[in-house]
Formats: C-alpha cells, structure tokens, sequence
C-alpha cells in the first residue's frame, strides 16, 4: 500500500511539461501564482498585479478578439503557460519593444512557489525565443534585488545593459520648484510631423549599444488614428491625462529636449513624467522640471516619478541636489540571437575534412575530356611541308576556293638595282 501511494505521488513529476498560449481557463491558475508571489512584492507592486489581473479580466475576450487581425493591439496580451497534468507551474508574458518589431520585451515571468525556478522559467523563456522568430533582440527590465530573477535571465543569455533608477518628487518640493518661471522660449507641442526630429532626439540622448538594442526608427514616435482614439478611450476609462511637449532649437533646426507627464486626475496615484534631454543641453533640466511642476499643480497634490539611467549623470546629480528620493534600482537585461549559436551543438574543428568545409567548390560529376586537344592541332601544323615558290598554294573556304599566285625569284639583278 505505502509502494502504491509512493507511486501516486510520483506520477505528476514523470509528466512532460507541456508550454502552450495562454487560454481564459488559466486566468484562475495566473491569480493563485499572482497571490502567492505577494511576499516577494511590495505593497505597490501587488497592488499593481491585483489591478492588471482584474483588467485581464474584463477585457480578456476583447484582447482575444484584436489578436486574430493585424491592429496595434494585436501582441497586447501575448503569454504562454507552463502546464504539467492539470497543474499550471508558470506564465510568461512578453510584447513587442518597437513597431518592427525586431526587440521583444519581457513583461514578467510567474512561477509557482513548488516548483523548480530555474527549469520552468528556462523552458518558457527558450519556448518564446523559439517560437517568435522575428525577434533579433529580447529586453527586460529586473530588480537588482531579485538574485533569482537574476540568475535565471544569466543562465539564458540574458546580459548587462544599462542601470535604472525611479526617483519621486514630493508634492512639496514640487511646489518650490513651480515658483520659478522655466526658459523655454521653444517649447512646441508634439505631433507626427516632429517624428523626425523626436528620432533624431533619442537617439543623440543614448549610447551606440543601448541604440542598437533599442532598434527605433521614426515610425515609433508616430501615433495613428486607431492608436488615439485607444489612448482617449484609456484615459476616459482611468481618470488620466498625458501632455507632452519638445523643445526646438532654431539654429540647428532640432530637438534638444521632451517631456511627457501622465497625470491622475483622482489623486490616487502619482504622476509619472518621462524625459528626454539631448547631452549637449543638460541646463535644460531645470527648466523642464519647473515647466513639468507648472503642470502639475493643476491637478490633485501627488508626488511626481520619473526615471534616469547610468549614462545620464547629470540627471541623476541634479534630482539628488534638489532633494528628490531614490524609489527603485533595476537592471536593464538584453539578449541578442548570437546567443543562439553558444547553444547549438558543439562541434570540434578537428574532425573537418576540406572537402566537407569546401562541398560548393567540389565538380558535381566526373569531367568529359573534350573532342579538341591542342597539343595534336600544333603536331599537325609542324608536320605540314613547307610550300615552295614554284607551286601553287590553294585556301579552301567553303564553296569558295583562292590560288596565290608563284612567288617569283629574287636575283642579284633586281638586289643591284
């Protein structure tokens, strides 16, 4: 009896797991993963996946519905599952990076606390590098905290690429800042005919390997019809407004700085800004933050987040001087498909045989000698006696035949003469 019960136990282990799209039966199995990661999340964060997982919810069939077509929604919900028996071990979900997608991002990974991390999350993570081939590049963004996390990600390829950190302005501080008056005699509003110069912008603001994995083009600064009229209906929906604006530069004739700041009109979140600010025109940070309080206190008192990376030190130097707090420190990961090379089959250089290295340049059958040799043609020419003066030589072409004439003999007469 004990031998039998010992087997019964056993039985969902020697199953396969088996990793297919993620379906609406397994939204019960995300939350229960969803729930039981809470102790490794903050307050904020589980909140956060309460909130999605009630939006994944009531907009599941809609999702599912734009994914059959192409639209901009198409890859909005994009996760695949990790199901043993009847027993879901895990989820991933990812999405596209830019609008060619050629980077795909790694929106988060959920294991069930029983299992074993490091091999489910790594058959999830090779099934979505297998299965979307457009991809070239994959990203993702970890706390520094997470080491398992972070493991994981090491151990499928995942590398270094930049260092993130969120800062918080406090209402207060806010306030002392939108008393200065900013100078920003440029400041324009944002639409898809600066695509260009909002291209040109970013790509000035990054360094060369964090532009490559980035892969943007102008049509990423771009929004088309059916992208508004879902960004209005999403801030009808949640209670938001997003303003934005660049500074332009005359003598140049381009963008040396942007903003974009997405305010909660309920007051229950805090706002979050993005900047972008070329290397050239670093004052421009003081001037943007005070335009960015400006707007602010139009709306309920919050405290206003945005982001800096480890290439913009000034950035980072100035919210420390004003007094800004430090919020959340991640790890910006990438993955390149070269990767995919270490992970094929090893083979030795030593085994190789020229003619398996040089296969294209190998004759496909065995070569015919030819009907001429020129070696017989010289043979004959030499071998034909030397016409004489007091014969006549005939040519043969064709139907047409030529006699030259006798060659007359030179006497010592005519060399006299």
């Amino acid at each position: 009896m004990a031998a039998q019960i010992k087997m019964t136990s056993l039985l969902p282990r020697n199953l396969s797991v088996v990793i297919r799209p993620a379906q609406y039966r397994d939204l019960d199995g995300i939350e229960q993963i969803t729930q039981d990661s809470f102790a490794n999340l903050t307050p904020k964060e589980a909140q956060l996946a309460i909130n999605q997982m009630q939006w994944l919810r009531r907009w599941y069939g809609f999702l599912k519905f734009l994914s059959w077509f192409p639209n901009p929604l198409k890859y909005r919900f994009c996760a695949y599952v990790a199901e043993q028996g009847r027993s879901l071990l895990g989820m991933i979900q990812v999405s596209p990076f830019n609008r060619t997608r050629s980077t795909w991002r790694i929106d988060r990974v959920m294991l069930a606390p029983s299992v074993e991390k490091q091999t489910v999350g790594s058959q999830l993570l090779r099934h979505c590098f297998e299965s979307i081939l457009e991809a070239r590049t994959w990203l993702l963004e970890v706390n520094v905290n997470d080491k398992d996390a972070l493991a994981l990600y090491r151990q499928n390829g995942f590398q270094r690429l930049a260092e993130m950190t969120y800062w918080e302005i406090d209402p207060e501080l806010l306030a002392q800042l939108a008393q200065a008056e900013p100078d920003l005699p440029n400041l324009l509003p944002v639409s898809n005919a600066d695509s260009q110069l909002l291209y040109q912008l970013d790509t000035a603001s990054m360094p060369p390997l964090v532009r490559q994995v980035f892969d943007r083009n102008t049509r990423d600064f771009k929004t088309s019809l059916f992208g508004a009229l879902t960004d209005a209906v999403k801030q009808w929906v949640t209670k938001t407004e997003v303003v934005s604006g660049y500074v332009f530069e005359p003598q140049r004739k381009a963008a040396i700085g942007y903003f974009q700041v997405q305010l909660d009109r309920k007051g229950k979140t805090p706002h979050v800004a993005t900047l972008t600010v070329h290397p050239a025109y670093t004052w421009l940070y003081p001037e943007l933050l005070s335009q960015l309080a400006r707007i602010v206190q139009d709306f309920p008192q919050q405290g206003l987040q945005l982001a800096s990376s480890d290439y913009q030190a000034e950035r980072e130097e100035y919210l420390e001087r004003i007094g800004a707090k430090r919020r959340e420190h991640t790890l910006i990961m990438s993955r390149s498909v070269w990767h995919k090379l270490r992970e094929s089959k090893f083979v030795s250089l030593e085994g190789i045989q020229w003619t398996g290295v040089l296969q294209g340049l190998q004759p496909a059958r065995k070569p015919i000698p030819g009907g001429m040799s020129w070696m017989q043609k010289t043979q004959q020419k030499t071998q034909l006696p030397a016409p004489t003066t007091s014969e006549p030589v005939t040519f043969k072409c064709e139907n047409l035949s030529m006699e030259a004439l006798p060659i007359p003999e030179i006497t010592d007469k005519t060399q006299e003469n």
